[in-house]
Formats: structure tokens, C-alpha cells, sequence
């Protein structure tokens, strides 16, 4: 019984022929027999043969055949690849749906191509692509019914294969399933097609081109394409190194994969059987010895198996790059570059046989690695623990780290027995593998402070820092109905109450009071700092799902007022760090980038999608606020000390809590690298009560300090290599104390007079309301008082009158005592008392007033006492 083989292995299926199928191969016979003349004259002398002179229906069936094959560039593996310090290459990862290395005629050991060509087509070198010979006994072996491999040459062998290498470079799978159907089609047709198209070949390159050709496309089992990745594979050795017994065994494969290959145990002995046969063919050839002969049949046929491990759980096991490796690879499967369709870019990646050269930095990757080890373990009880940390060149975008405390795995069985793994990228979005992003906290803040000094203000300007309740009214909205956010009012607090009343923003930033940046916002517009949020390509990591929303379905910002000091949307900490590049670069935003170089097989330069940049905010805005956030680093009261430099290097940073301690975060940069690192809750946990949510870090060791060892460690070794300079100096409208003077708003309305403050960028508080002439209701004075010079943002107090005041009349000081006292009793003051200047007794009838208690035109009530000071003793 004929054996069977599947059409995965590459290879034809064997069906016993019917009483129709003998009538077909006779008819075939006749007619093959009738076209072996014409192909004899067309592999000698083509010219008569195309004339015309012998033209006949046979002739006329070739001649309507195919002439041209073009053998193209065959699958290869695509690889990743890192540069060390020393400029040293390292590989990464590969992928590929063929293992192929096409290797050139000198990189091939002797024997293989003496194996191939004594066993499988020993007139290789005298025939012109068709063996007449083969052919002639083919055509009675059809007859008998029989197949016609037997009049198969090395040359349409190649064919052959070429035609099933052009079906399976189909992106489309039933394009694709089609054509190797048609390529691997039984029948007189097709050897006809593979004749003439071997004739043609055989015009056009130099006979071991074409053996070289076959020994680099033939199917050597599994998805084990060409000598060199089966010497590899097989023998843990180059083509150029196999022994001859290790040649003709591995020749043996390519007559019957499935049935020889040498990873199935199974198959050894049939493979020596095949191994010894061909060994004998080349000793008949002369192109072996007899000794040779003897001492390579005498040795076992022992495999020395060694995989060629696709995909990134290598780039993992070996660097702890496994999420970046994961990362390029889908950049490249996003890139149109690639293909039109996500199909056809998977399909043009695993077969391209690109050369990736990545951005990564493997010292900086190496620090990030082992500090996030010693820090925030894979697995804790009680919390879903995660962290990441990205790092992105200033002003290029190139992606220079990829931490995160669970390596990566995406193979199922791991995943499902181990939670220390994760193929989930938490440092990127979620089309490219990411998760759906943490809430940044205060890292947002600096967002706010550069719409604030966009707008003209200073980070020395004074604001009121308080927790408080704030009516939304008062947050300018431009893009929302009425130009306001909304109506009603909204209460918040600060983590830090330690620190109240009007402080500068520097302080507020450094301290990260919430009231401070809500105070900002008020002078501001709502629309507009989310606007430069988003030019500075700040997005959410998914796209929002709350149906609520106005935002859902999309990953743009929360515009929302808690969102200016409380990053409530969950973001990547790349998309953080590459907003923050654009704080330390001159306001210069890029998307983020992991590959500096791709080249083809041929060496050849591959076009890829590389970084936009774009300007996130003015240099002089960026400049301001590295000037606020270095503060935040280099002073006493900031937060970020942490993130000093171990080597003297400038940095800015910020960092953020969110509500209960869920994430910790530090972001920051110099002028070459900025870094962001987050630690928190990957996820929910079950709680006690059954409900999921996300946990406090606080009762897990030191995890919510994580970040402030991780970072360091990072931009530590990123000075080391790369420096940094000073961050611009930031201009003087952004740094310097703006002084104000305090307008007189006697007499306004309230609402009028906190217009006037307001606008001048006052913070407006009211007093109690006091004694004054002025009508009820209007303001009385403020405090300080018209015309006093403060720092703009200053708090003033306004006080509003009760109106039952009157005005001490005028002209009181030198008259006499008397006139002095009627002039009172005149306007309504009926207790007036007299006061001896320097003692003695007061004689009001000739003495005259010298000073008068309330002052003249100050404001007293009816009932109050006035004080009449007389000269007494002078005239």
C-alpha cells in the first residue's frame, strides 16, 4: 500500500490509478512522447524550435505555455537587534513562518552538492533542464501508473519549489491555498509547465546558480527551509561544515520530509537507508572514495537538534526585553509601510527577512531591570502588583527602556500556570499591547503650569492654595456651553494641608498642593489646557468605555477640573515620558520610536514609520516650566528630591499619588532622556467582601516608594552615559515676581470689585462687614488698601458697608472747641467730650482743636464718641 503524505509536508499524495486514470496517462504518454522531441530542440537550439518551421499540435501545446520564472527573494526570518556600548550587535529575537539563511555557493559544503546532484539528477551539468532520458522513462512508468517524478531534474525540482514559494508569498489565504493547488497540481500539464519553465531557467543563470538556488529553497521538514537552517537545525552546524555523512543525510530529507526528517526518532533508520543510497550514487559518480564511502556509512546517523526559537521569549530570557521586543513588533504590524492590511503586514514580517536594528539601550535596560527586581517583585498577595518605566531620547523620541517587573511570556500554558508573567505591556497603549493605562495623579500638573505660563503668568505669581469648595462657574470653559465648565459647586482637598493660605505656584508645584493648581485653573481656560495637553500628545492608553462620557469611545482627556492637578485618565507611562521630553527640549514633542534602522536581505534600506515631531509648547513656555520642575528636584520643600542626578546632571521631575495611594509615579528628564516610572495596581483584587477594586499600596512594604529607586537608577546610568546640560534659562515673565498695585474699589458692588481684583490676578476673599457711610452693601475698603503695591496673586480681603455710618466732618482742626463741638452736633455726633493737649484745663470757648478722634473724614457711627484734643495753656 502506497504511503500517504500530507500536503503540509510539501509533498505529493499517492492514489492508486483508476481504469479512466490509465486511459488519461496513455493519451499523456502520446502526447509527451510526441513533445520530447520538441523539448530536445528546445533546450539545444531554441531558435528552431520557436520558428514555426515544426509546427504542429504539440508544438503548439508548449509553445502556449509559460516561459519566465522569476525565482524572487525567498522567506526569510526577520530578526531584532540591540547595540551594546561597544557598538557590539546583539540579537534579540527572530520571527519567521520559514527557517531560512540563504547563504551563498562557497558556504555550502562539497559533499551536500555532490549528494544532490548524484542522487537526484546525476546529468545535471550536460542536460539543458529536461533529461531527456528521465523523461523517456517517466513517460513508461506513467504508463504503468506510475507518476512522473521520476523525470523530475534538480532544475525543475527548483521550479517547482519556486512556484510553491510564489503561492505561499500570497497574503491572501485563499489566494494563496489556490495557487499551491495549482502549484502542486498531478497531472501532464503541470510537468509539461515545469519543463518549459526549467528550459527557461536554465537559459538565464549558470548551472550552479541553479543548484545553489535548490539547495537554498528546498523544504527540509517542519517550516526548516534550505541547507543552512537544516545543517543548523539538525546538526548544530553550518552548511559549510557538514560531514559527508551529515550531507547526504540531510540530502535524504529532501526526497520525503515527513518520512526522513531526523527530529522523529522514528525516521532514523529510514533515513540512514536513504543516507547509505545516496552515498553509494555519489561513490558511483566518483565523487567520493572508497574509503570515504566505508567510513561515513559505518557512522551513525545521530542528530544534534538545535531549535531555532522564534519569537520574544528570547529577547525576555536573555536581556529582559521581552515587552519592548513585543512592542516593535507590533509598531511594525501598525506601519502601512508594511502592507495595506493588518494581514498582510503580519503575513510580510514573519517572511521578510528584515534586519531590525532597535533603539534600546541595553545599560539603561539592564539598571531599570535589576532595580524594578529589587523593588517590586512579579507576584505579592493581597494586590494585583505592577510597575514600568519607559525612557525616551529628548528631542528624537527613540525609545532608549522598556521595564517592567512581570516578565514577558505569550505562551498560554505560562500564562495560565503562572501569574508571574504577563504578555501585557503596561509601559505602552493598548493597541500595541498594552493595558489601559494608570492615572497619572500630579504628574499632570506640569501640563497645567505650562498652560499657565503659556497664558502669562509667573511661577512666582501668588495663589490661594486652600482645600475649599469652588463653584464651577467659575472655571472658564471657552469649548462648553455658556463658556463655563458648569454649574453648582465642587469640593476638594489637599494631601498636604500642612501648607495653606496664598503661596507662590513654585511652591505649589514643589509641594504638589492641590488648591494651588485649582486656583491656576481659574485664571485660566479650561479648553485651552487641555489643548495643550494634547499637543503635547498626552492620550489616554484606551479608548474610554464609560458610556456616560462624552469622551466615550475615544482616547481623549477627561475635561474635567479635578483632571488639572488629579490625572484622573489612565495613560501609558511612554506617552509621560515623551510629554516630559518635551519640558527638557525645547517644547519639541516626538512620538515614540523603536527602531533606528531596517534593512532588507539584500542589505538594502527598508522605509519604516519613524518619529513625528512636533512643537508641544514654545521653547519659552517649555524653559519656564523645567525652571519650576527642576525646583521641584534641587529645593529643600520638593517632592522629587529622589531625582537628583548621582552625576551633577540638571533634571526636572514631578511626582504623583493617585486617591488612596493606588499608583506612584515619577516623571522627569534631563536635556538628553526623559523617564517615566510608575508602581501600583496592574489590576483589580478580590476583596474581603467579594467586590473587586485596586488597593492602597501604602500596606505593602516600601511599594509605594518604589518609583523613587527605580527612576534614579535609570537616568543615574542614562548621565553616565549620555551627560546632560543646563535646561534653557526661562524668560523673565515666567520666573520674575510681577508687582500689582491693589485697586480702590470703595464704593463698587461686590460682585464689581471682585471683576476688578480678579482681573489683575488678585485672589479675593471677603471680610466682615463694617461701619462705613458708604450705601449697604457696597465695599467699605479692602485690605491691603488702594493703591498698595503687592505681588500679583496676593490675597485681598474687601468689606462690605453696613451704611450706618457717617463721616466725621472736615475743618474740625483749628477752630474752637465750641464751633468744633456744634459742627458734630450738626451732623449727627451727640456725645463729643474735650482733651487737654499737654494737661491742664480745657477751656473750649477759646481753645482751639488740634487733633480729632475719629479723624476728620474717617467713617464712625452716630453713637460713638468723638474727642476733641484743645490746645490748652495757648491762645
Amino acid at each position: 500500500m502506497a504511503r500517504k503524505f500530507s500536503a503540509a509536508s510539501g509533498l505529493r499524495t499517492l492514489k492508486p490509478r483508476s481504469a479512466s486514470g490509465a486511459v488519461g496517462g496513455m493519451l499523456g504518454a502520446i502526447a509527451m512522447s510526441a513533445i520530447a522531441g520538441v523539448l530536445v530542440t528546445a533546450a539545444m537550439t531554441p531558435v528552431v524550435a520557436l520558428s514555426g518551421t515544426a509546427a504542429n499540435s504539440a508544438i503548439d501545446i508548449f509553445e502556449n505555455l509559460p516561459s519566465h520564472l522569476d525565482p524572487g527573494q525567498l522567506a526569510e526570518p526577520s530578526t531584532l537587534w540591540a547595540t551594546g556600548s561597544d557598538t557590539t550587535t546583539y540579537k534579540l529575537a527572530e520571527f519567521y513562518d520559514q527557517d531560512r539563511k540563504t547563504v551563498a555557493w562557497d558556504d555550502i559544503s562539497q559533499f551536500v552538492k555532490d549528494a544532490a546532484v548524484a542522487e537526484e539528477d546525476p546529468r545535471f551539468y550536460t542536460h539543458g533542464g529536461v533529461d531527456m532520458l528521465a523523461t523517456a522513462r517517466a513517460v513508461l512508468q506513467n504508463l504503468a501508473g506510475k507518476d512522473l517524478s521520476g523525470a523530475s531534474t534538480i532544475t525543475m525540482q527548483y521550479v517547482r519549489n519556486v512556484l510553491i514559494q510564489e503561492a505561499y508569498a500570497i497574503p491572501d489565504e485563499e489566494e494563496r491555498k489556490a495557487a499551491y493547488k495549482e502549484a502542486m497540481r498531478q497531472d501532464m500539464d503541470r510537468k509539461l509547465k515545469e519543463m518549459k519553465l526549467a528550459i527557461s531557467i536554465e537559459k538565464k543563470y549558470p548551472k550552479d546558480e541553479i543548484l545553489l538556488g535548490y539547495l537554498n529553497i528546498a523544504l527540509f521538514g517542519r517550516t526548516i527551509y534550505g541547507i543552512e537552517s537544516a545543517a543548523q537545525y539538525y546538526y548544530s552546524s553550518s552548511a559549510k561544515d557538514l560531514s559527508l555523512a551529515q550531507a547526504a543525510s540531510l540530502v535524504a530529507i529532501v526526497n520525503n520530509p515527513s518520512l526522513y526528517q531526523l527530529d522523529v526518532e522514528e525516521n532514523i533508520p529510514a533515513n540512514k537507508e536513504r543516507r547509505d543510497k545516496i552515498l553509494g550514487s555519489m561513490l558511483n559518480h566518483g565523487k567520493i572514495t572508497q574509503a570515504q564511502y566505508d567510513e561515513a556509512v559505518a557512522t551513525p546517523v545521530e542528530p544534534q537538534i538545535k531549535p531555532r526559537v522564534a519569537g520574544c521569549v528570547e529577547a525576555e530570557k536573555n536581556f529582559g526585553l521581552g515587552h519592548f521586543c513585543d512592542y516593535v513588533q507590533r509598531y511594525i504590524k501598525q506601519d502601512p509601510n508594511f502592507g495595506e492590511t493588518a494581514a498582510e503586514r503580519e503575513f510580510n514580517f514573519s517572511r521578510g527577512g528584515y534586519q531590525i536594528y532597535t533603539t534600546i539601550d541595553l545599560d539603561m535596560q539592564a539598571a531599570g531591570n535589576e532595580a524594578t527586581r529589587n523593588n517590586v517583585p512579579a507576584v505579592m498577595d493581597g494586590i494585583d502588583v505592577g510597575s514600568a518605566s519607559s525612557s525616551v531620547q529628548v528631542k528624537t523620541g527613540r525609545v532608549l527602556t522598556m521595564v517592567q517587573n512581570k516578565p514577558f511570556s505569550n505562551i498560554p500554558e505560562v500564562l495560565e500556570s503562572d501569574p508571574g508573567y504577563s504578555a501585557i505591556n503596561y509601559n505602552t497603549d493598548y493597541d500595541l499591547g498594552g493595558s489601559g493605562g494608570f492615572q497619572v495623579g500630579s504628574t499632570f500638573k506640569a501640563v497645567t503650569l505650562a498652560e499657565w505660563i503659556k497664558s502669562g503668568h509667573s511661577v512666582r505669581d501668588v495663589v490661594n492654595v486652600n482645600s475649599r469648595t469652588v463653584p464651577f462657574d467659575t472655571i472658564r470653559a471657552s469649548c462648553m456651553p455658556d463658556g463655563v465648565y458648569g454649574f453648582g459647586s465642587w469640593d476638594f482637598t489637599n494631601d498636604n494641608e500642612g501648607t495653606r493660605g496664598n503661596q507662590t505656584v513654585l511652591t505649589a508645584m514643589a509641594k504638589s498642593i492641590n488648591g494651588g493648581l485649582v486656583s491656576m485653573q481659574q485664571k485660566m481656560d479650561l479648553c485651552d489646557t487641555f489643548d495643550t495637553a494634547k499637543k503635547l500628545g498626552i492620550h489616554r492608553a484606551a479608548n474610554q468605555t464609560n458610556e456616560e462620557l462624552p469622551t466615550y469611545g475615544t482616547q481623549e482627556l477627561s475635561m474635567v477640573p479635578s483632571n488639572v492637578y488629579g490625572g484622573i485618565d489612565e495613560i501609558a507611562p511612554i506617552t509621560m515620558a515623551s510629554a516630559y521630553a518635551a519640558f527638557a527640549g525645547d517644547g519639541t514633542v516626538c512620538t515614540p520610536v523603536p527602531i533606528d534602522l531596517i534593512t532588507g536581505p539584500g542589505g538594502e534600506e527598508v522605509p519604516f514609520t519613524g518619529s513625528t515631531c512636533t512643537e508641544g509648547v514654545s521653547p519659552e513656555v517649555a524653559a519656564g516650566v523645567a525652571y519650576a520642575l527642576q525646583y521641584t528636584v534641587d529645593n529643600p520643600i520638593g517632592l522629587a528630591g529622589h531625582a537628583r542626578s548621582a552625576y551633577g546632571v540638571p533634571h526636572l521631575a514631578k511626582t504623583g499619588t493617585t486617591d488612596f495611594v493606588r499608583d506612584n509615579w515619577t516623571v522627569g528628564a534631563s536635556t538628553e532622556v526623559a523617564t517615566a516610572t510608575w508602581v501600583g495596581n496592574a489590576g483589580p483584587v478580590q476583596l474581603w467582601d467579594g467586590t473587586r477594586d485596586r488597593v492602597s499600596t501604602q500596606g505593602f512594604g516600601g511599594l509605594m516608594y518604589a518609583d523613587t529607586y527605580i527612576w534614579p537608577a535609570i537616568m543615574n546610568t542614562a548621565d553616565a552615559k549620555y551627560g546632560g546640560a543646563e535646561f534653557p534659562e526661562a524668560p523673565e515673565s515666567a520666573t520674575q515676581q510681577t508687582i500689582v498695585a491693589v485697586p480702590d474699589v470703595t464704593g463698587k458692588s461686590f460682585d464689581e470689585a471682585v471683576s476688578m481684583l480678579i482681573q489683575l490676578g488678585f485672589n479675593v476673599s471677603e471680610g466682615a462687614v463694617v461701619d462705613s457711610s458708604i450705601p449697604s452693601g457696597q465695599i467699605a475698603s479692602s485690605d491691603p488698601g488702594a493703591g498698595a503695591s503687592v505681588p500679583r496673586g496676593t490675597g485681598v480681603t474687601i468689606f462690605r458697608s453696613n451704611g450706618a455710618a457717617t463721616p466725621v466732618p472736615d475743618g474740625l482742626v483749628g477752630s474752637t472747641g465750641n464751633a468744633a463741638k456744634s459742627a458734630l452736633n450738626g451732623a449727627g455726633f451727640d456725645s463729643v467730650e474735650f482733651a487737654c493737649e499737654a494737661g491742664g484745663k480745657t477751656d473750649p470757648k477759646k481753645q482751639r482743636v488740634v487733633a480729632v478722634a475719629p479723624e476728620s473724614g474717617s467713617d464712625a457711627l452716630p453713637s460713638n464718641t468723638v474727642t476733641l484734643t484743645l490746645s490748652c495753656g495757648k491762645r
